[in-house]
């Protein structure tokens, strides 16, 4: 099993360097994805790669592609370059990266499975994001007739290479903050197993969230749409599954 980090980073200039310097502690090569940063952050990421060229690449996208489009140029770059898993983790420090060897040991008994983060959090979350999530972990539960999938906004997870690619490189999935719930419910479809580990989240270090209350949460309502449509058409497989397991 080879293991790199993908941190999609978008004007994180002030936390990337605690992150990255976190994930290297645990031996992890980083890919930094620089989604459209301004100039300061894209020096700060320039500056990362310089000071450890062997554990620390930039892919620079020319514009901004939001989260998900980020994490699909990292994770196709992360295969291209002999990778057969990829560590998702955020650039706000929000996520515990001590927690690291935990996710990794799940992945490697079990190199087929997902892992991903199951969030605890504490008091610096806003109540507004915390309620909303569960929404979405309903809808969740409804597009895959399983409870299998804990918490599908955690952006801290550890993902097979090889199917994960094959999946956003044959399916349309959204770009944004609907990324990381559509592409584990359609990992899930594809028969893969999830394992969820708890993790401490908290919010965020450098005061940013990307998350844009109304576009994002309309982009999120339209893609679970989609998904139930998809659970549709899949209702006898999925069924079936349940009643072999």
């Amino acid at each position: 099993m080879k293991v790199c980090a993908v941190i999609p980073v978008y004007n994180h200039g002030e936390a990337v360097g605690a992150v990255v310097k976190a994930v290297r502690g645990h031996g992890l090569p980083c890919v930094l994805v620089d989604d459209g940063s301004e100039p300061g952050c894209a020096a700060v990421m320039d500056g990362l790669a310089r000071e450890d060229s062997a554990g620390v690449e930039v892919v620079r996208l020319p514009q901004n592609e939001g989260k998900g489009g980020a994490m699909m140029a990292g994770l196709r770059a992360a295969k291209e370059r002999g990778y057969s898993h990829a560590l998702q983790i955020d650039a706000d420090g929000q996520h515990d990266a001590s927690d690291i060897p935990r996710f990794l040991e799940l992945a490697k008994a079990s190199p087929d499975t997902l892992v991903c983060g199951t969030p605890v959090y504490d008091e610096s979350v806003p109540k507004g994001r915390l309620y909303g999530r569960y929404a979405t972990h309903i809808w969740v539960w409804i597009n895959t007739l399983s409870f299998a999938i804990r918490d599908s906004m955690c952006g801290f997870r550890v993902y097979p290479l090889a199917p994960t690619v094959a999946l956003i490189d044959s399916v349309r999935i959204g770009k944004r903050m609907d990324f990381d719930v559509e592409v584990l419910v359609r990992l899930f479809w594809r028969g893969m197993r999830i394992l969820n580990q708890p993790t401490k989240v908290r919010y965020p270090t450098d005061g940013i969230s990307h998350f844009d209350v109304l576009w994002d949460n309309v982009r999120i309502s339209g893609m679970h749409a989609r998904l139930f449509f998809g659970m549709l058409v899949r209702l006898p497989l999925l069924l079936w599954r349940k009643v072999a397991r």
